[in-house]
C-alpha cells in the first residue's frame, strides 16, 4: 500500500487524489455516487476539490477492499463514526463475520487447489478430447470442438 502523500491547503483535483491514494477515478467517482465518499466541494467552474478528510476516508475503504471487506460492511464500518467514536463491540462482530467469510474462502480455494492439481496430474497433454482440465471447467458436458 502506497502512503498518502501531504495535500495541499487548497484541496486537490480528482486526477491528484487518484494519483496519491492509488485509486482510479472512475473508482471515486463511483464511491461518491454509492455514497461512500461524500460529494466533495466544487470550485467555481464545477471541478471537484479535495482535502484531507476525503483523502483519508478514500485509504480507509481502499485499505478495507484490500483486506477483502465488502462494500457494505465498510460502510457500517464508516457509520459507526471511526476511531473514538465507534463501539469497539460493533466493529468486532463486522471483523467477526469478516473472519468467517475469509475462512470460507480459503476453505473453498483449498479444495479448488487440490481438485485442480489432480485433474492437471491426469492431464496427459494430449489431444483436447482426452483433457480432464476442461472436462472439469465443462461443467455441463457441452464442449464445443477445437480445430
Amino acid at each position: 500500500m502506497r502512503p498518502i502523500k501531504a495535500l495541499r491547503a487548497d484541496g486537490i483535483p480528482i486526477g491528484e487524489l487518484s494519483r496519491l491514494t492509488g485509486v482510479h477515478i472512475e473508482t471515486i467517482r463511483y464511491y461518491e455516487k454509492i455514497g461512500m465518499l461524500s460529494a466533495p466541494p466544487r470550485t467555481q467552474s464545477g471541478r471537484r476539490v479535495y482535502g484531507p478528510k476525503e483523502t483519508r476516508m478514500l485509504a480507509f475503504i481502499r485499505r478495507g477492499r484490500e483486506l477483502g471487506f465488502t462494500l457494505d460492511q465498510i460502510r457500517a464500518l464508516l457509520n459507526l463514526g471511526g476511531r473514538g467514536k465507534a463501539s469497539c463491540a460493533e466493529v468486532r462482530e463486522i471483523s467477526k463475520h469478516h473472519i468467517e467469510d475469509v475462512g470460507a474462502k480459503i476453505n473453498d480455494l483449498t479444495k479448488l487447489e487440490r481438485l485442480l492439481r489432480k485433474t492437471v496430474a491426469q492431464c496427459s497433454g494430449g489431444k483436447i478430447p482426452d483433457c480432464p482440465v476442461l472436462d472439469i471447467l465443462d461443467a455441463q458436458g457441452i464442449r464445443t470442438s477445437r480445430t
